[in-house]
This record gives structure tokens, sequence and C-alpha cells, in this order.
């Protein structure tokens, strides 16, 4: 670790004096519930994707309390094509918790924030930071990257010793009388400045000092021991249409997608062909008269940890249903599937296919 730490927290302030002028609805403010919905919702992304949410989110519910007091299924279906589903029921948790256990006041204190759901070490930082200018100092994956190639670390920042060796430079690099613009500057820093790609590190105020770009490293670092290794998935949603009604299920059980709504699922091991699927749905209705046919066009959906392979096959019913038929699914009227949250490829087929269409 050659470079000088003392000059980095005046280069980096220096960059965001000069350089950071990006205008965003919660930067600057100290309305900590605001805050706190603009953290969990960039948790896993993008700015350009994450503000109509927060702009959204912040229009419907402008309190913690209004939070609190929406319908889970509504606040789901706002969160509608976010990603990370968790975030959402997380947010929802510890809205309630703070209405019902905080009568209603967002907690002003670090280890309070923490003890939020769905609040980490980050995001308590981030709030006690900026809402209160408590001396606590942010580590994302953009202040990894940062400090990484500015110091020229290369311990992995997905280990333990990289965990604790960075929250602890971060720490001591924090301007603690100015925390939240030091916060705010070095998360600006990385995502604007010193980016994954392309980095702009020929119009940096930080070039000579900083490690990497001196030994030609920027493109190696930070440096990450663990490779994901993505689980295949194998899909089969079963659209199961009687009269103008489909049947659907609210997924409860701890996996992906918790609490959204989906069609009858049959998994499998690998991808069925025609045959397979037509025996599968003979058995799944047994004696009641139907006739089936199988879509296609195939979908896929990447996860942080798992690949997802979706095929659809559309069954109609020619009587109706007994009412014991399919456990935990429910005939629910097309009219009514827009006010439901899919997870995104299901929305996706939804809005496209013309067997959703009103007539």
């Amino acid at each position: 670790m050659s470079s000088d730490k003392s000059s980095f927290t005046h280069l980096l302030l220096e960059w965001n004096e000069t350089q950071n002028h990006r205008p965003l609805p919660w930067k600057g403010i100290k309305n900590p519930y605001f805050i706190w919905l603009s953290e969990i919702i960039l948790q896993q992304t993008r700015v350009e994707q994450g503000l109509p949410y927060y702009l959204k989110f912040t229009e419907q519910y402008p309190t913690v309390i209004d939070l609190a007091n929406a319908p889970e299924d509504e606040v789901m279906k706002m969160w509608e094509g976010l990603g990370y589903y968790s975030r959402a029921r997380n947010l929802h948790a510890a809205a309630k918790y703070v209405a019902e256990e905080l009568n209603g006041e967002f907690p002003s204190e670090y280890e309070t924030i923490k003890k939020l759901k769905g609040v980490g070490d980050y995001t308590a930082a981030a709030i006690a930071s900026f809402a209160y200018n408590l001396p606590y100092a942010v580590v994302d994956g953009n202040v990894y990257r940062v400090l990484s190639r500015y110091f020229g670390i290369d311990t992995p920042i997905d280990s333990t010793e990289g965990k604790k060796q960075f929250a602890a430079l971060a720490q001591d690099l924090l301007d603690k009388e100015n925390a939240a613009i030091y916060n705010q500057s070095i998360m600006d820093f990385g995502a604007r400045h010193c980016t994954p790609a392309k980095p702009l590190c020929l119009f940096c105020n930080m070039q000579s000092n900083c490690t990497a770009f001196q030994t030609g490293k920027t493109d190696s670092l930070p440096v990450k021991a663990k490779k994901i290794k993505k689980r295949k998935r194998y899909f089969n949603y079963i659209l199961v249409f009687y009269e103008d009604k489909v049947y659907l299920k609210k997924r409860t059980e701890k996996d992906i997608w918790q609490n959204l709504y989906e069609f009858i699922l049959l998994e499998s091991d690998k991808k069925l062909d025609r045959q397979l699927l037509n025996k599968e749905v003979e058995k799944l209705f047994n004696k009641q008269p139907f006739s089936i046919e199988i879509l296609e066009e195939d979908y896929q959906q990447l996860l942080t940890h798992q690949k997802i392979y979706i095929t659809f096959a559309v069954v109609e019913l020619r009587s109706k249903p007994p009412e014991e038929f399919l456990e935990h699914h429910h005939l629910v009227s097309k009219s009514k599937i827009d006010s439901l949250a899919f997870p995104k490829t299901l929305k996706q087929f939804i809005s496209n296919s013309e067997l959703f269409k009103m007539t």
C-alpha cells in the first residue's frame, strides 16, 4: 500500500467539488426514510433503473407509516421488474417494525438502524451519515474498487480478510466532520469515474497517486476469490384457462420470487420434449377433459446464482373443474392480472401474449 492516505481524502473531495455535478433526488436530503428507500432500491440496481421506482415509492408512500400500512401485494406490485424481491419484503417488514415498535420514528443511531430487516453495515452507514452526519464509512462495490485501485490492494474483496481490511481503511480515510459529503463523494466517484470498465483515468485528479494507474493494474483490481457457479433450472409453466380465468399461485416457499404470482409450474431436471410435457400434463389433469398447445418460444432468466429455462404450454379446460382441483391455486380473472406482481419473465410473457388481451 504505497499511496499516501493523507492525499486520498483531499483529492476525493476536490473531485467532488469540481467535477461531481449529478443531481439526484436523494442527494443532500436529510429525511432518513427517503434515504433508506433510495439505498434499498439501489442495492444491486443501476441508478437509471432505480430512479423511477424511488419517485414512485416516495409519491405513493410519503411516510414510513404509509408504507407500513400498504398491503403486501401492492408493495410487491410496485417493486415489480426491479428484481431481488427479498428487498421489497424486507422493506415492508422494516416499515411495519418502525411504525409499530418505534412509534413511526425512524431510528437515528447506527446500531438501531442496523437492526432493521434487510439493513447491513453498508446501508446503516449510508443512512447514519447522510441523514445525521454520523462518522460511519460506507463500503460497497464502488468503494472496494476505488480503494483497491488507489492503494494497489490485491486482497480478495469477497474474503473475510479483505472485508476487514477494506472496512478499516475506509473508516480511517473518512472525513469524520463531513461524513455525508465524503461518503457520497466516494460512492459517486466509483459509480461515475472509477468505473469497472473504461475508468476515466486520463481525466483523473488522482492518477499520479493511484497505484493501479501507475503500475498498469487498473483492469485487474479489485480481486475476487470466488467464481459464482450458476445452477440450471427448468420451469415448465402450464397456463390453465377456464372461460376468462386462469389458474395462479403465489410462491410462498423460501425460494426465488417469493410472494410473486405464477402459473401452474412443473419443474424438471432437464428440458422436457413435447411428448414428455404432454404426459406430465395428462397426469396433472387425470380425467379432466382438456386441449393443450405447447408454445414454440422458450425464455431464459438470469439470476445471480441461477439460470432459469422457461417453456409455456396453454391448456383449455372443457368443463368447470371441481373446487378442490389444484391445491393452493386459484382461478383469477384475466382482468385482474395487471394488479398482481409476477417475476420479470412471466410479466414479459403476459405483456406480449394475445392470451391476456381483453376482448
